[in-house]
């Protein structure tokens, strides 16, 4: 390797230490740090990130790369791939001056805050100064970059590269009346019981229960711990530190449960990266959809089928005897699958959960494109609430304050939730194809097979594939709706007897 090469792998790798440093004073101001803490905590995130990226987008850097990217062409190499994520991230940093990151940062950090407190007492009205702020430097982001087809286009490449606005509308737009007419459907068929999950449950016992779980699962302790945060999520500090956290509800006890199986699948891809690629510009998932696609089927595909709860059902009847007293088998997987609308998008049921995502699209590009004033976000959720699902929130902790991501401007994110359930269903028919004996395995509690299979197809090659390639390459198509309407068409044909 040569002597330029090693430079360059020396700057990204300080850069991805720095990004590193900040993703655990992240991680403490949602799990550890006392509310006082937040301004400072603020300006100590804006240091690093505008440190960061002076560092990436220093003229040494770009010199660097036109250099390199003459001698490693060949795109299946590892090198080849790095210099191209790495100068496709330099072009796309250098378009944005580091004193705007560390506005950016700050901002977050206020806005976080306010939200954490907004949710608290049901009132946006604490949160809309800092959600008007934070879509400010949003549209002022967008600015620095060349004109789009859509502006909105700008944002969602940050976290689904090469992904356009079109392309997901239509693929919601295919998708939508599909899920329209299995609801429909489902609405007028006898309902099923789910009682017994929301009686009063232990939430140590529950907590425990959720690490055995993910324990199977494979989720090594030893590179990694399950926190308590206001909203879950897993967080990368190096290939051997995964960390993930989780909540208790005691309305919805077993919802810790399946957040612990959700924030386990994007752990999972994390810890599966190439040891090779740390400190390197593939060290992560490739995008958010192709990460999602992991969280949603362990949750999911896994983690809510028959087989698994004919391995886990004994047990979790035996830790809750009088919860469970009179609970069948059957009933129990109908209950934890019942489809019924409901005002929170992390506890809906998968035949409703794309239309929650598909409200949240609409409403990032209306505040983007300026259709839509922060104001009035509460009355237009509510009214795409009862187009979207027939219910109304009664409160706003219960509709537009219950996500976090808008307090930290992550605008452009949501979408990726309903991509990574359609990729999930991709992944799945191919996996059932090459493990004949999946559903036995899981009916024993058995997931190594599988979770290794996804590193060797997905996990081990990090950011090293495009999303739509690297689904191509496992599927033999991009990304398409298809499988996920059989999956959910014959899942609850069979609860529903439709």
């Amino acid at each position: 390797m040569s002597d330029k090469f090693n430079r360059f792998k020396e700057i990204v790798g300080e850069v991805s230490d720095i990004g590193h440093a900040a993703s655990v004073l992240g991680w403490d101001q949602q799990v550890n740090m006392p509310p006082g803490g937040g301004e400072a905590r603020g300006q100590q995130l804006a240091t690093l990130s505008k440190i960061a990226q002076e560092k990436f987008t220093s003229d040494e850097m770009g010199q660097l790369l036109e250099d390199l990217q003459k001698d490693y062409t060949d795109p299946e190499t590892d090198e080849g791939a790095i210099l191209r994520v790495a100068s496709r991230a330099y072009d796309k940093a250098r378009r944005v001056p580091p004193e705007f990151v560390a506005e950016q940062a700050i901002a977050a950090t206020k806005a976080f805050e306010a939200w954490v407190e907004a949710k608290g007492k049901s009132d946006f009205s604490i949160f809309q100064p800092f959600l008007e702020k934070n879509v400010e430097l949003v549209k002022r982001y967008v600015a620095f970059f060349p004109p789009a087809d859509h502006p909105y286009d700008v944002l969602l490449d940050d976290y689904e590269p090469g992904m356009k606005t079109a392309e997901v509308k239509e693929i919601f737009n295919n998708l939508r009346p599909k899920q329209v007419s299995l609801l429909k459907a489902i609405s007028e068929a006898k309902q099923v019981r789910d009682d017994f999950l929301h009686k009063k449950y232990n939430e140590q016992k529950i907590w425990n229960f959720s690490e055995k779980i993910i324990a199977k699962f494979g989720y090594d302790f030893n590179r990694g711990r399950q926190d308590k945060a206001p909203h879950p999520f897993e967080t990368t500090f190096s290939v051997n530190d995964v960390r993930i956290t989780n909540r208790f509800e005691p309305g919805n006890p077993l919802a810790t449960l399946f957040s612990a199986m959700h924030e386990c699948g994007h752990a999972l891809y994390e810890l599966g990266v190439a040891q090779e690629y740390e400190r390197t510009p593939l060290e992560s998932g490739t995008s958010l959809a192709v990460h999602e696609s992991q969280s949603r089927m362990w949750e999911n595909l896994v983690g809510r089928s028959f087989p698994f709860w004919e391995h886990f059902f004994p047990e979790i009847k035996k830790t809750f005897p009088s919860q469970l007293d009179g609970v069948s088998l059957k009933t129990f997987y109908k209950g934890i699958n019942k489809v019924e609308p409901s005002f929170i998008r992390v506890n809906a049921d998968e035949a409703t959960y794309n239309m929650h995502i598909m409200l949240r699209l609409e409403l990032e590009i209306g505040m983007v494109d300026g259709s839509i004033a922060i104001k009035d976000l509460p009355e237009i959720w509510n009214e795409k609430m009862r187009d979207y699902l027939g219910i109304t929130p009664p409160s706003d902790a219960l509709g537009v304050l219950q996500d976090i991501h808008w307090s930290y401007g992550s605008i452009g994110y949501f979408s990726t939730y309903a991509l990574g359930n359609i990729v999930s269903a991709q992944l799945w028919e191919r996996i059932n194809k090459d493990i004949k004996d999946l559903g036995e395995q899981i009916r024993k509690g058995q997931f190594s097979v599988l979770r290794e299979w996804l590193r060797e197809n997905v996990h081990k090659y990090g950011h090293k594939y495009d999303p739509q390639d690297l689904v191509q390459k496992i599927t033999g198509s991009k990304i398409d709706s298809a499988a996920y309407v059989r999956y959910l068409t014959k899942k609850y044909s069979d609860i529903y007897g439709l």
